[in-house]
């Protein structure tokens, strides 16, 4: 009994002690992975930019519009060019409204309350429905400024209606009020409200 209990717990001690080696051995190279993405995402949304730096923590002052949205603002970044002269932002915004789960994307906005552009991080919906918001919603947020988007599903009269996808409202819904979040948080960044407080 001493014996097997001796070998069962070499074994457990064994299987720890290479478990924790190889979580040492990949953390880095996933970390690297990460911040590549990350990196990957701002570029794509601000193409013009040199440098992106992280803002501190955002807190804010639109909180309470975005209390019951299922949308979370995550990191902030500051665009900026070559010489250091702020672009605009870069916000990195997670809805839980998706149809399969939470969609992650970055919104690239310039001073002028501009959409540059929008990247979408992590998306788990449906294949040949919510996963093709990639294709069809992306390109419509493309160089608009407006206060905030509406999804239609009988097709787009302004620059403030985006085409649902057909048999993904869902999913339409969701990216259409991530990016309106990330307006949100443009504005408190804008008026000073955000950090600052």
């Amino acid at each position: 009994m001493l014996k097997e209990a001796g070998i069962l717990f070499a074994i457990t001690l064994i299987a720890g002690l290479l478990l924790g080696f190889v979580y040492e051995l990949t953390k880095e190279p996933i970390r690297q992975q990460e911040e590549k993405a990350v990196q990957e995402a701002c570029q794509a949304v601000f193409a013009d930019a040199e440098h992106f730096e992280e803002l501190d923590a955002y807190t804010p002052s639109a909180a309470q519009k975005l209390a019951d949205t299922g949308i979370t603002i995550g990191t902030v970044y500051e665009a900026q060019d070559a010489s250091g002269t702020q672009l605009g932002y870069v916000i990195q915004t997670t809805t839980s409204e998706g149809y399969g789960g939470n969609i992650v994307l970055y919104v690239g906005i310039r001073l002028d309350g501009t959409v540059n552009d929008i990247s979408i991080l992590s998306i788990s919906e449906t294949p040949g429905l919510g996963m093709k918001a990639g294709d069809v919603l992306v390109p419509q947020f493309h160089n608009k400024n407006v206060k905030s988007f509406a999804y239609t599903k009988t097709g787009s009269t302004s620059d403030s209606e985006i085409d649902a996808i057909s048999g993904a409202t869902i999913t339409t819904k969701a990216v259409t009020n991530a990016v309106n979040g990330s307006l949100l948080a443009f504005n408190d960044y804008v008026q000073g409200g955000a950090g600052n407080e």
